[in-house]
């Protein structure tokens, strides 16, 4: 039986259910062997489904990878990815020309929008050990009037990502990573720029909630109008408003209602993600999301006729040298290290 705040309680798979205006999130989590001269697994793949290996096997999967686990090119159109790497390393490389490797805590922000072409492949870096890898993908539709912006993507470097703390009577710690929104005077670097999120009135919340042993929190009200879930993703068994909750669960609460959380025995993550919904039609066929079935149609022959670009890469497979650190390579030019 739950309470007046929370509406529902669900149990997560490989793939998350979301709300408007997010579409869906996925978490990878992968510990993957030492890397060989490739930057592939150090090991043998038989046995695999090599290019469709989403079975977690040995602790890793290659997902559509051949050499080298990840996604190679594959397109988008019309949403966005916000991809939030916890451990290990992403490659980026797309269609205009633009690549990068981030991750440790990294955050790409990335508007399909018109449509592009890229891949997101995982290099396993060390030799000498194991590589993990554990991220978020999350999924942000665009609204009708954007879907057709210049794509675009940016960097939220770990470092420059705000911090909220609070402490409770018993001075245990809650710690936010606020990708997106604010909590008090505390407030979010700058989303894309045609994104959902970027304009406050949307209040769209992206949070990264780390709380000590037996802490408690009060999270903060927001608009009645706001979607709201609360992802629990590690930890022992915490409660909220009263009521228990245990690990890999997802939570939908009344976004205009205090929920105070209580953690358990072990340190607890959670991400949340909350925002007011978008309200169009949402028709989707893999990697593009429109508003009729009549522009999925549209979308596909698009890309048939220009591939969004093409592939200026020599690999659909495509990774930077072992030795480079994080960084981004813009369409303009401009690079960012880290």
């Amino acid at each position: 039986m739950y309470n007046k705040i929370i509406r529902n309680i669900k149990p997560l798979g490989f793939q998350w259910e979301t709300c408007d205006p997010f579409l869906f999130c996925v978490h990878h989590r992968d510990n993957y062997p030492p890397g060989n001269d490739q930057m592939g697994p150090a090991t043998s793949l038989e046995g695999r489904i090599i290019g469709q290996d989403f079975t977690l096997r040995e602790g890793w999967r290659m997902y559509h990878g051949e050499t080298v686990p990840g996604f190679p090119t594959h397109p988008h159109r019309r949403f966005e990815t916000i991809t939030v790497v916890l451990k290990g390393f992403v490659d980026h490389s797309d269609s205009f020309g633009a690549y990068g490797r981030y991750g440790s805590g990294d955050v790409q922000w990335m508007t399909a929008g018109a449509g592009l072409q890229h891949s997101e492949m995982f290099p396993l870096l060390k030799k000498d050990s194991s590589n993990q890898l554990e991220l978020f993908q999350l999924w942000l539709n665009l609204p009708k009037t954007r879907k057709f912006v210049k794509p675009y993507y940016k960097m939220l470097w770990a470092e420059d990502i705000p911090v909220y703390e609070a402490r409770d009577n018993s001075d245990r710690s809650t710690r936010v990573r606020i990708i997106a929104g604010h909590i008090d005077q505390v407030k979010s670097l700058p989303a894309a720029p045609e994104s959902w999120a970027i304009d406050p009135v949307n209040e769209v919340g992206i949070w990264l909630i780390t709380m000590e042993p037996h802490a408690q929190w009060t999270l903060p009200a927001t608009s009645f109008e706001v979607c709201r879930t609360l992802y629990f993703y590690e930890g022992s068994a915490s409660s909220i408003e009263g009521i228990r909750i245990f690990p890999y669960h997802s939570v939908d609460l009344l976004a205009d209602q205090q929920v105070v959380l209580e953690n358990g025995n072990n340190e607890a993550h959670f991400l949340l993600l909350q925002g007011k919904p978008i309200g169009e039609p949402v028709v989707q066929h893999g990697p593009f999301v429109m508003n009729t079935s009549e522009e999925i149609h549209q979308a596909f022959l698009d890309y048939r006729h220009t591939q969004f670009g093409g592939w200026p890469w020599n690999n659909y497979e495509n990774v930077h040298p072992r030795e480079r650190g994080r960084f981004a390579r813009y369409e303009d030019g401009s690079e960012e290290v880290r």
